[in-house]
């Protein structure tokens, strides 16, 4: 059987950037367990309400939804249980510290197969408020009708 290469998409966290301002982002693998990789080869994943933390400098992520293999036995995996997330010493001593002294969050924004192995893309991450996420909503709005107006200028076509 050949090697795999390249990426391919597992999962991904689309509100994690509306929710949040990302400032840091960096990419960690993952301790798996059983039959969660062939699960994960079919898709089933949510990182909907996953987070990272550092517990004595390990970093380990919580809440992280990997369905049962179908086809698994009693060998199956805990659906929600923490997995230890690889990374170097020196990235986790700097993620810990800016988390410990700005009340940062670290989530993870998406999950994927990076050649055959699995890997995490965690942003560090501080919350956006209300106002924050209007803002956004009305400069992404705008863009919107500034791009159709100047495509219909373009066709020759008459302004709404």
């Amino acid at each position: 059987m050949a090697k795999e290469r390249g990426r391919s998409v597992i999962a991904t966290n689309r509100k994690a950037r509306h929710l949040y301002v990302v400032l840091d982002t960096l990419e960690a693998g993952i301790v798996l367990v059983g039959n969660e990789v062939k699960s994960l080869r079919l898709g089933h994943a949510s990182l909907v309400e996953a987070f990272a933390t550092v517990d004595d400098h390990e970093m380990w992520m919580y809440n992280l939804h990997i369905a049962e293999y179908a086809m698994g036995s009693w060998t199956n995996h805990a659906v929600r249980r923490k997995r230890k997330l690889l990374l170097h010493r020196a990235q986790i001593l700097k993620w810990e510290l800016r988390v410990n002294e700005s009340g940062l969050s670290m989530v993870p924004l998406s999950m994927y197969f990076h050649d055959g192995r699995v890997k995490v893309e965690l942003a560090l991450v501080r919350g956006r408020k209300t106002w924050d996420k209007r803002h956004e909503l009305a400069e992404r709005d705008a863009e919107r009708d500034i791009a159709r107006a100047m495509s219909d200028h373009l066709k020759g076509r008459r302004v709404r």
